[in-house]
């Protein structure tokens, strides 16, 4: 049997939307390729932003720079020494943005003047620290590291 150029073309065309429809219904029905929103309220946080930008070139611009180290035992969250840090309160958050079952949020509980967040909770990987504090009841203040483990 003997196949003209015009057979050929329809032939491959069947063939290149066959293989595209595979893969189009491979990846809406494999629950491997989850592409839904990383955050669930994608959008309000999207209009949240402008208020964390303001409130961290607050931070930038008082010079309260937070200082981040890893150790042993985790995370530590160290505020600016000219800061009373019994007169801050806030959460720290930490986001995890290949898998949103692991974050999670504490509220600032210092222990020698410093913030820990256990290593117990981390597992190895690239982690978004946000830290959303206020100082003497007053001032909010906002700090975002990215971290890899």
């Amino acid at each position: 049997m003997k196949i003209n150029w015009g057979t050929g073309i329809v032939i491959a065309f069947v063939l290149f939307i066959s293989f595209i429809l595979f893969f189009v219904i491979k990846m809406n029905t494999n629950k491997q390729y989850e592409h839904d929103l990383v955050s669930k309220d994608y959008y309000k946080k999207e209009l949240e932003y402008q208020s964390k930008l303001n409130k961290a070139n607050k931070t930038k611009e008082k010079g309260y720079q937070l200082f981040t180290e890893f150790t042993s035992e985790g995370i530590v969250v160290e505020f600016p020494q000219e800061i009373d840090v019994e007169k801050v309160t806030g959460e720290i958050i930490m986001y995890r943005p290949s898998n949103k079952l692991l974050d999670f949020k504490e509220t600032l509980q210092f222990i020698d003047g410093k913030v820990l967040v256990p290593i117990s909770k981390l597992p190895e990987g690239r982690w978004n620290l946000e830290v959303d504090w206020q100082y003497n009841n007053t001032e909010n203040y906002y700090y975002k590291k990215e971290l890899n483990l």
